[in-house]
């Protein structure tokens, strides 16, 4: 029995006595017929029958049998389970007629051909002729298993069968030919030649199921023969949509490179695109673009791969979008770069996977392009459920989004974070601090004050990153805070992190001479603790000892002495090395070198600042979207972007062969004989017709058609959704038109050239709403249209604005003013418009007074109950001072001063109200002066009525709004006269963002205790003895910032309030004279502005006079 007992396990060899109890199961579930006598045997003389009976089952001559037995088999192999002596058993079915059976068979000779490569060689003739099979699966599904038979001495073979493949009818059997090419290249390299003749002839496929899988052989093959792609790249870019979805993330990627080697740099300043020519083609009505004085115009066919990728966008698979949006990274214009932005934004309501994936793409962009992501902040507000990988990149990217704007915002969702009980995020989070203190200077001194007040945390994890970042920011400027360094010091006996104890330390021996009485002290304290220190903070501790030898050496000679005698005999090496080293330079004797005399240079040398940026700064060197990226380090097989040509490479090579050309004349005239009826019915009939066929629409199949531009497919989307509101008045409107339909088609090309003098007459008679009607209807005709040249688009579009022009002439005027064409804003209609992703505003958003104090419990963040209550009052004080805003030698005669009134705006209670002098310095008069409705800017102005005539030497006041978003950035309009037209900026002070409101004195004190810690700013000034009394300290600050005077009970001590124009955030200010000094502070949420404010107060004070 043992005997038998050790036969049967060596019988199988992945197997244990378990495998026997398995054959047991199986046998009994075998026919009696069959298993004949296998109940009476014994557990172990039934694993030994096992394969036996499979294999009479296999040469059975019932199907059912057969079947049974090879899905037995199959699921062994599942299991890990040895089953290669069924080989021969095997392969005597391949050439079964059933099919399931013969599908199992294949999975199982791709299993075990390569080691019994003897016997799958007997196999090869049967799939020869399974080639042939008039089935496709079979003739698919044979190539599949040879090519997978990685046997050398068949590689002729394969090689044959796959170029037979590849003229096979079926587009399923050229695809399995496609992915048999990868598998022959991987096992003889040498077959490359031979190889690249079949990707040449399957790149000439249109079947969109081969387009994805040669795209990847290429890729895998001969990623480098970019001259196979030139006659196939614009049927790949038009196939591109109908590609199964993974083909179309490697297809992207492939004309990714390849566009990066054809196409000259459209980041260049003098470019000129496709949008802005058009644009001014319809608008100016010319028959022609006169383009030749401009360097740069995109080339079309690289406008007709960004074109045909824009659909893409709205893919559920995750994998196409991020690819299109790293094609657009790379390739596209950067004012187009914007398109992408919501798409990425949608992919971060995906799986963890995917969102750790798109978030250090996002992290990449936000680097270069701030303002792609910043109206979408909040998507990147760490959630409770987020990992905590995904909780550090959304604080990477709100890091990079951080600007004098919305700093604010972002500091105050950092107050919560720091709360968080994943301490590795608060970690992270106290570094981003840093990170943006050191970015915008204008907080660093409110960083510094909130990470000061986290070294009282409980959490010894914050505390340690608080001393580490503080450490940081005070080399930027250390004489500043030194009482910073101080209370550091008294907090060093209840810190125990050793790197915030070592950070502490170095702090103290960089700037010692601004502790010359503290530091002496904590070394004292070092010394009797230095054996049971760390080693880097016995490090730090030498360090120190050394650098107050040299400046302080009367009070601590003998204290370093006993540390450096200390750090002789330490266990470390480092520790004695550095101590030995530090003896001979600050010690000298007879012994020791040169070094000595410069001890004191080389110790206490000044260390420059250190740069605290963003990890992903250098990452743009990879390919977004590539493994590369994602490790930040090359992978194998990456394929590096090559930098833009600096001269464009022949486009005519993209052009078909000599052959094509006269098809396309014909083919198009044939294959559009239907298509052009219909769409010219569709352009003639557009407004009877309209209703019926926009209800059918989608807007996903409109983004997809290949119109002439992005622009114009988005206003066309938009005009689509408002020809469905307003369906029932066209549906008026056709009766009336419906009887002139064939009269207007016979007349088509008359009208085209009566068109130009009739819109131009009503052009000036209806202003822009003609122009906005003609060119959208043109743009929704381009919609329909299939993928054409760019001059046929044009000319098509051109006749079928005209068309559509002359219908609106013979229609009532009622039923088009009814239709809403005109529209301000373009909006693009897609399954990317989610409420959840409504941009937040650039600016700090609207909000009620939020305690900022770092420590405080969320109660703080809750909703004042009396900032409602606080009304505006008027101003105090107006300057009369006007400021310059056009001089009369720049402006050709014509000046121009503004002033704030500090009055509320009448035209919106977000903007500022300026009143404009303008002044005539010529002797002729100057007509039509207006300002431009450009705006370089995305200030919103309210702009004054245009003034017809201003005589010589006349002037005229005018008044005007401007909302700054509560930010001192200039506003930049032009002023235009009838000639010309005048760059002109006005720079607000920060005083006049504000308005004054009222306020007990209970109140004010009240909110001002909620506006501490980061968002309280304040100073210590020498008032000068004329400044010292209430009405002159009153009427400085009040000349400063427009702010209400809050009477006080206490004497010495003046308040201000005000709150911003914009936002309607508090901003207080008091001042309390200590003589001979002033405490000025300022607590508001916009923690810019306080800075800002609190150094125009300071100098207001200080200076003498009126």
């Amino acid at each position: 029995m043992l005997g038998m007992s050790a036969n049967s396990v060596s019988y199988n060899e992945q197997g244990s006595v378990e495998s026997g109890v398995d054959a047991a199961q199986e046998n009994s579930s075998i026919p009696a017929s069959i298993s004949s006598g296998g109940a009476a045997s014994s557990l172990f003389s039934a694993d030994y029958k096992k394969n036996e009976d499979l294999k009479e089952m296999l040469e059975s001559n019932k199907e059912s049998l057969k079947l049974e037995a090879m899905k037995r088999i199959v699921g062994l192999i599942a299991k890990g389970k040895n089953a290669s002596e069924l080989f021969p058993a095997v392969v005597k079915n391949v050439a079964s007629k059933n099919i399931e059976l013969k599908k199992l068979v294949y999975v199982y000779l791709v299993r075990y051909a390569e080691e019994q490569q003897d016997l799958a060689l007997l196999s090869i003739s049967t799939f020869q002729r399974a080639l042939k099979d008039p089935n496709q699966l079979i003739r698919a599904s044979a190539l599949r298993v040879l090519s997978s038979i990685r046997v050398p001495i068949i590689v002729p073979i394969m090689m044959l069968a796959i170029k037979e493949a590849a003229t096979d009818l079926s587009p399923y059997v050229r695809k399995t030919a496609a992915h048999a090419i990868q598998k022959l290249f991987s096992l003889d390299p040498d077959q490359k030649e031979h190889l690249i003749e079949v990707i040449e002839k399957l790149l000439k496929d249109k079947s969109t199921l081969v387009a994805g899988s040669v795209v990847m052989a290429f890729e895998e093959v001969c990623p480098d023969r970019i001259d196979l792609i030139h006659k196939n790249y614009r049927k790949l870019c038009n196939l591109l949509v109908d590609v199964e979805e993974w083909g179309q993330v490697v297809i992207i990627h492939m004309l990714t490179r390849y566009a990066r080697t054809q196409f000259v740099s459209p980041w260049r300043e003098d470019a000129v695109f496709d949008e802005n020519s058009e644009k001014a083609f319809y608008d100016s009505e010319e028959e022609r673009r006169v383009d030749q004085s401009k360097p740069y115009i995109m080339d079309p066919d690289h406008r007709l791969l960004l074109r045909n990728t824009k659909p893409l966008l709205q893919s559920r698979n995750t994998a196409v979008v991020m690819a299109v949006s790293q094609l657009y990274w790379h390739l596209s214009p950067k004012h187009e770069l914007s398109i992408i932005t919501k798409s990425l934004v949608r992919l971060l309501r995906s799986h963890r996977e995917v969102q750790y994936i798109v978030l250090q793409n996002i992290a990449t962009m936000s680097i270069q392009r701030k303002g792609m992501f910043e109206p979408f902040m909040k998507s990147f507000y760490v959630r409770s459920t987020d990992a905590t990988h995904i909780k550090t990149l959304k604080l990477e990217i709100l890091t990079n989004l951080a600007n004098e704007a919305n700093i604010s915002t972002i500091l105050r969702e950092f107050q919560t974070y720091v709360k968080s009980q994943d301490k590795a995020f608060a970690a992270a989070t106290i570094q981003a601090i840093g990170c943006c203190a050191t970015n915008i200077s204008e907080v660093t001194d409110t960083c510094l004050n909130g990470l000061v007040l986290l070294l009282s945390n409980r959490d010894e994890t914050v505390v340690a990153e608080s001393v580490v970042v503080i450490k940081k920011l005070l080399q930027t400027q250390p004489s500043q805070h030194s009482d910073i360094i101080k209370h550091m010091a008294k907090l060093f006996d209840n810190i125990t992190v050793p790197m915030a104890r070592a950070s502490i330390l170095w702090l103290m021996g960089e700037y010692c001479e601004h502790v010359p009485k503290i530091a002496p002290d904590v070394l004292r304290k070092m010394a009797k603790t230095f054996t049971d220190e760390e080693d880097i903070v016995k490090l730090q501790i030498v360090n120190l000892a050394a650098k107050l030898y040299l400046t302080n050496s009367k009070q601590t000679k003998l204290l370093t002495q006993y540390i450096l005698n200390l750090g002789k005999y330490d266990q470390n090496y480092d520790i004695r090395d550095r101590t030995r080293f530090i003896r001979q330079l600050i010690v000298p004797n007879e012994k020791s070198g040169a070094l000595s005399k410069y001890a004191r240079r080389i110790l206490m040398a000044p260390k420059p600042a250190p740069v605290l940026q963003s990890a992903f700064k250098d990452r743009d060197r990879f390919q977004l979207g590539t493994l590369s990226h994602t490790l930040n380090s090359q992978a194998s097989g990456y394929l590096e972007l090559s930098d833009w040509p600096a001269v464009a490479p022949d486009q005519s090579v993209r052009n078909v062969e000599v052959v094509e050309p006269v098809k396309e004349a014909g083919a198009p005239a044939l294959s559009k004989s239907k298509p052009a009826k219909s769409n010219e019915k569709f352009y003639s009939d557009s407004e009877e017709e309209e209703g019926e066929e926009e209800e059918g629409s989608n807007s996903e199949d409109s983004s997809s058609s290949s119109s002439e531009e992005s622009v114009r497919e988005s206003e066309s989307e938009e005009n689509s959704n408002d020809s469905n509101k307003s369906s029932s008045s066209q549906s008026e409107k056709s009766s009336s038109e419906s009887d002139s339909e064939k009269k207007k088609k016979t007349l088509k090309n008359k009208k085209l050239q009566q068109q130009k003098p009739d819109s131009k007459d009503r052009k000036q008679k209806n202003g822009n709403a003609v122009k906005v009607e003609s060119r959208s209807e043109s743009e929704s005709g381009s919609e329909s249209s299939s993928s054409e040249s760019s001059s046929e688009s044009r000319s098509e579009l051109d006749s079928d604005s005209d068309s559509g022009t002359d219908q609106k002439k013979n229609t009532k005027p009622k039923p088009v003013q009814s239709k809403p064409v005109i529209k301000v804003e373009k909006k693009e209609v897609s399954l990317l418009d989610l409420d959840d992703f409504s941009p937040a505003p650039v600016t700090t958003p609207k909000s009620s007074i939020l305690s900022p104090n770092l420590l405080s419990d969320l109660q703080g963040l809750l909703i004042s109950p009396t900032a409602s209550a606080l009304q505006a009052s008027s101003p105090v004080f107006v300057p009369e001072t006007s400021h310059e805003l056009l001089h009369r030698m720049t402006g050709k005669g014509l000046s121009a001063q503004y002033r704030f009134t500090r009055q509320p705006c009448i035209y919106g209670n977000s903007m500022v109200s300026l009143q404009l002098t303008l002044s005539n310095r010529t002797d002729q008069a100057l007509e039509n002066i207006h300002i431009s409705e450009k705006s370089s800017t995305g200030q919103n102005i309210h702009r004054f009525n245009a003034i017809e005539r201003l005589e010589p030497q006349a002037s005229v006041t005018v008044s005007m709004g401007v909302d700054f978003n509560d930010s001192t950035q200039t506003a930049n309009f032009q002023l235009c006269t009838k000639e010309d037209e005048f760059s002109v900026s006005i720079q607000p002070a920060v005083g006049e963002l504000l308005l004054p409101i009222t306020m007990s004195e209970a109140d004010f004190t009240k909110e001002q205790g909620k506006l501490v810690g980061m968002n309280e700013s304040s100073a210590t000034i020498t008032i000068t003895p004329e400044n010292v009394s209430s009405q002159s300290v009153n009427r400085k600050v009040v000349s400063v910032a427009n702010l209400g005077v809050i009477p006080s009970g206490q004497e010495n001590i003046y308040r201000f309030a005000g709150k911003t124009v914009s936002s309607g955030s508090l901003v207080l200010v008091s001042v309390a004279l200590k003589d001979p000094d002033a405490m000025i502070t300022i607590n508001t949420e916009k923690t810019v502005m306080g800075s800002m404010l609190l150094r125009q107060v300071k100098t207001a004070l200080t200076n003498s006079g009126p």
